[in-house]
C-alpha cells in the first residue's frame, strides 16, 4: 500500500476519533461525572438542605463532619458508607456536610458509570483541589461486576487512590447486596461462594460505616416543625400533629423524606415558596 493511501486512512481515522478531552477549570463547587464522552459537568446549584434541618441523625452527622473536616485540611480520612433505612437523610447529609465544611469539591458518579471510575481518577489526580466522590444508592445484584471497579479504587490498586480524593456512598444495604442472596449462597455449603464473599467484602473496604434507622414519631414531628420554622410556615402544634400523623399513615411509612413531602404539601397550601430542597 502506498504512503499516500496510508495517509488517507490515517486522516480518515483522525476525523472519526472523538475530540481530545478538555481539562475542567474546577471553578465550581460541585460536578457530575458523565461518560460518552467523559466530562465533569459543573453544577451551578446543588439540590440540598441546610445541615441544622437534618434531625435525628446526630451521631452520623458528627462523625461525617469530623471525617470531612480532616480531609478538607489535608489530614488522613476514611472512605464512608452511609447505609440503612430509606428516606432518612443519607444523601442529604453528604450534600449538607459538603456545604457546611467547605474546602473540597463534590463529584457525583452514577452507579452504572463505576467502570469509568479509573478514568475519572486520572482527571482528578494531581489537581490542586480536594474532591469528595459521591455515589448515591449504591448496590449490586447477582452477576453485577461493577463492584470490581469500585473495589480497585478502595483498595488502591497499583497507583493507589489519589491523595486528594475520598469516596462517600449511600446504600439501603449494609453489604451492598441483597441479604437473601447472601443467605441463599451460604446455605449451599459451609463456605459462601467466592463471588459472594468478594461482594460482601467490598463494604469492609469503607473505613467508616454510618447506620441510619427509622425515626420515632417525636423525631418525625420535630423534623416537620424545623422545616416549618425555617420556611416561615405558621401552624399550631395540634393542627400540625394531626395532619402530619395522617400524612404518615397514608404513606405507610415515617421518615425524613415523608416529613419533607408533607411540608412541601403544607407550603403549597399556605402559599409559601420553597427556595431550597
Amino acid at each position: 500500500m502506498s504512503k499516500k493511501a496510508l495517509k488517507r486512512i490515517a486522516d480518515a481515522l483522525e476525523r472519526l476519533s472523538p475530540p481530545p478531552l478538555r481539562s475542567p477549570d474546577f471553578n465550581a463547587d460541585a460536578y457530575v461525572w458523565e461518560t460518552a464522552p467523559d466530562c465533569l459537568r459543573p453544577v451551578a446549584r446543588v439540590n440540598r438542605i441546610e445541615l441544622p434541618l437534618l434531625v435525628g441523625i446526630d451521631r452520623a452527622r458528627d462523625t461525617l463532619l469530623a471525617n470531612t473536616r480532616q480531609f478538607a485540611k489535608g489530614l488522613p480520612a476514611n472512605n464512608v458508607l452511609l447505609w440503612g433505612a430509606r428516606g432518612m437523610g443519607k444523601s442529604s447529609l453528604v450534600k449538607a456536610v459538603h456545604a457546611h465544611v467547605g474546602g473540597c469539591k463534590l463529584v457525583e458518579i452514577q452507579r452504572e458509570d463505576l467502570p469509568s471510575i479509573g478514568r475519572l481518577m486520572n482527571q482528578l489526580r494531581g489537581v490542586d483541589a480536594r474532591f469528595l466522590l459521591f455515589c448515591d444508592d449504591l448496590s449490586f445484584d447477582h452477576d453485577d461486576s461493577h463492584y470490581k471497579s469500585l473495589k480497585a479504587v478502595l483498595d488502591g490498586g497499583v497507583e493507589g487512590r489519589p491523595e486528594n480524593v475520598l469516596f462517600y456512598a449511600t446504600s439501603n444495604r449494609r453489604h451492598l447486596m441483597p441479604r437473601d442472596m447472601i443467605d441463599n449462597e451460604r446455605q449451599r455449603g459451609i463456605n459462601p461462594s467466592e463471588a459472594v464473599e468478594e461482594k460482601v467484602s467490598l463494604s469492609d473496604r469503607f473505613g467508616l460505616w454510618l447506620g441510619f434507622h427509622p425515626c420515632s414519631q417525636d423525631e418525625y414531628l420535630q423534623m416537620i416543625r424545623g422545616y416549618c420554622e425555617a420556611m416561615g410556615i405558621e401552624i399550631d402544634d395540634s393542627t400540625l400533629h394531626a395532619e402530619a400523623i395522617e400524612w404518615q399513615q397514608t404513606r405507610g411509612a415515617r421518615s425524613g423524606r415523608v416529613a419533607w413531602q408533607y411540608v412541601t404539601d403544607l407550603a403549597g397550601r399556605y402559599g409559601v415558596r420553597i427556595t431550597g430542597a
